[in-house]
């Protein structure tokens, strides 16, 4: 393929990774639905256990159906590499299994994904990791909650789900001054609407169940690599910069360089976490990026047409997409996300916690699920199931309080989407 920093977008998250088959000239990547692959010799397979040679040795670390989609999402991130995994939620154990130990601390984004809060908050204390929650709208908080024992700053670039933008290029200034990697979870933006690593991430972590497939076919997660932080800058990342006991003292930066953290995240992490993505999901995955400009404008339109309706409405307090002017994160769509605002909003209803249920079950259209990035309208009511295991407290500074419904706007026909919702809207406040 061409230089891939020469083509645009629309060419690359068609053609980045792949080419015709070499055995039959198929022309699509093919499902390798195989276990294991055959050593050409005892030499050749001990250059691969040993990382001397780069191939495939077992689908639980390699495969050449997820390989392609590895290097199809890092070429449109801007990444040197990325490894694909089981879910977004593997991606980010996987993304912070490198950097952290017994003791050590991650600094986070109130404005995450319910999941992501508990597994911050509860699941990370059983490997002897923290998190401490700051809001990263207060630059001065995200600093003072650093200390000597942190060893990642995490958010998400648009925040599910209320479709706050994140401030990155402050973040990232704070995460450099502090000598940590900057890890930005970009699954509701896409890297059509937001490229982290422009705005100084380090590492980039997707659920590829969401936008990148977009048909609600398929669970699966990435990380993508930046390749530009030091690992060796410090001895705060000694997986990464120390000798590794398993691979004879070989040293992951200085052996693979920028591709260290991949590498490491092949060799180590999946090798021993074993959070796998299977090929047939690789396939479905690459198949719907083919179209990924494409949907994410159409997603974008349609929530902007329905987000203005909506703030309208007289049941509705407020909507929080950052497209709209009256949006405190507006000024940062231009800058943050110019292509658009992404298609996930919320909205608060005046009549509270029982109108919002009653507007989720009278609606037609949108899908009552938990899940985003669909071709299809979906909606859920983040306080009784996403973040149900939160406090109210929580939950209101998530975004997700008890008055709030979000929704992630599909590609339907705008106006039959406004119409589902009038009706609902009108059962939910009669």
């Amino acid at each position: 393929m061409s230089d891939a920093s020469k083509l645009g977008f629309d060419t690359l998250q068609i053609h980045a990774g792949s080419a015709p088959d070499p055995a039959t000239g198929a022309r699509q990547t093919p499902i390798y639905q195989t276990t294991a692959f055959v050593f050409r010799d005892a030499d050749h397979a001990a250059k691969l256990f040993n990382l001397q040679e780069v191939g495939y040795i077992y689908s639980r670390l390699t495969n050449p159906t997820v390989a392609v989609l590895q290097e199809r999402v890092a070429t449109l991130e801007g990444g040197v590499g990325a490894v694909c995994c089981s879910s977004g939620h593997a991606a980010q154990i996987m993304a912070l299994f490198p950097l952290m130990g017994p003791g050590k601390n991650v600094v986070v984004s109130t404005r995450l994904y319910g999941g992501s809060i508990t597994q911050f908050s509860q699941t990370i204390k059983r490997f002897g990791w923290s998190a401490s929650f700051v809001d990263f709208d207060d630059l001065g908080a995200v600093e003072a909650a650093i200390d000597d024992d942190t060893r990642a700053i995490f958010c998400e670039s648009i925040a599910n789900p209320g479709g706050y933008i994140t401030d990155l290029d402050a973040i990232a200034k704070i995460a450099d001054a502090a000598g940590l990697p900057l890890i930005v979870d970009n699954t509701t933006a896409s890297p059509y609407l937001c490229r982290p690593i422009e705005h100084g991430a380090t590492l980039v972590v997707h659920s590829l169940t969401k936008f990148l497939t977009g048909n609600g076919t398929v669970t699966g997660g990435c990380v993508v690599d930046s390749g530009k932080f030091d690992w060796s800058a410090s001895d705060k990342f000694p997986s990464l910069s120390a000798p590794e006991p398993a691979y004879h003292g070989l040293t992951f930066h200085e052996t693979f360089g920028p591709m260290a953290f991949t590498f490491h995240g092949i060799a180590i992490g999946l090798r021993d976490l074993g959070m796998t993505l299977n090929p047939q999901a690789a396939h479905y995955t690459l198949l719907g990026i083919e179209t990924l400009s494409l949907r994410m404008q159409r997603h974008c339109e349609n929530a902007m047409r329905l987000a203005t309706w909506l703030q309208t409405h007289p049941a509705v307090a407020e909507v929080t997409y950052a497209g709209l002017g009256s949006s405190p994160y507006h000024d940062r769509v231009a800058r943050i996300c110019p292509k658009g605002a992404s298609s996930l909003f919320t909205i608060r209803l005046k009549d509270g916690y029982d109108a919002c249920v009653k507007l989720v079950d009278s609606l037609d259209l949108f899908s009552h699920v938990a899940n985003l990035g669909d071709s299809r309208s979906l909606v859920i009511h983040s306080a009784s199931t996403t973040h149900r295991q939160l406090t109210e407290e929580q939950q209101v500074a998530a975004g997700a309080g008890p008055d709030v419904v979000r929704f992630s706007v599909g590609l339907e026909d705008a106006e039959d989407l406004i119409a589902d919702l009038d009706q609902a809207l009108a059962k939910a406040s009669a």
